[in-house]
């Protein structure tokens, strides 16, 4: 009985360890995974999604889990699940909950890169930047995959990206998007509420096939979600 229960202890242990309540890993398609992290906005505890691709020469990482403390799980859950480490790091836009993960990933010798708006912004910040920067639409190539990263203008902040997966029509949208469970645009001191509802347009007419759309906070889905930003940007005026 007692070498039962310390089975069950470890067993309990394991579970708690694979269960994470500050960071959830769920499989989305093909290679691709999406994961939530949390931390406290306004007083309350809200969430931040983002999306890693593993393939055959190791794992891309788009954004950071927004929680600091999470950083270091984040690439166990990794190593433990893959049997693969993190290769590349891309931050969609300057803000912590994409970005703040750069100077970590770089001390783990992990290629990090943004696009030079979001560089010149971290610069001015006094900020941790990436090693490497792009000033154009970029197509990565790891493994057997392509990856592109899409400026399609100015809207939750003059530098926000989104990355499309083409193998997998998967957009990630980061904060440009809003889940349709948004029930306004959150924060938007640095936002530019004109050029929004054409930066969502392009995103429309580049990528009229998408399956997936991840949304930066709240549940995600498909290309409703371009239409619910549009909508909360036409109420917003």
């Amino acid at each position: 009985m007692r070498y039962l229960f310390s089975f069950l202890l470890c067993l309990s242990s394991f579970a708690s360890f694979a269960q994470n309540p500050k960071l959830k890993i769920k499989h989305l398609t093909g290679d691709l995974y999406v994961y939530t992290s949390y931390n406290t906005y306004k007083g309350a505890l809200t969430d931040a999604n983002a999306v890693y691709l593993v393939t055959n020469k190791g794992v891309v990482v788009i954004d950071a889990p927004w929680d600091a403390t999470q950083f270091q799980p984040f690439l166990d859950s990794i190593q433990a699940k893959h049997h693969q480490k993190v290769v590349l790091a891309i931050a969609t836009h300057s803000h912590g909950d994409r970005a703040g993960g750069l100077a970590f990933f770089k001390s783990k010798g992990i290629k990090t890169y943004t696009n030079k708006l979001t560089d010149e912004i971290l610069k001015t910040n006094k900020e941790p930047r990436a090693e490497y920067t792009f000033t154009n639409d970029t197509t990565f190539t790891v493994g057997q995959y392509k990856i592109n990263t899409y400026y399609a203008g100015k809207g939750h902040t003059k530098d926000n990206l989104v990355v499309w997966f083409p193998k997998d029509k998967v957009l990630f949208g980061g904060c440009l998007i809003k889940s349709t469970e948004a029930n306004d645009l959150g924060y938007i001191a640095e936002s530019d509420l004109a050029a929004w509802p054409k930066s969502i347009e392009n995103l429309k007419q580049k990528y009229p096939e998408t399956k997936f759309v991840i949304t930066g906070h709240d549940a995600w889905g498909n290309r409703e979600s371009l239409d619910h930003t549009q909508k909360l940007l036409k109420e917003k005026k």
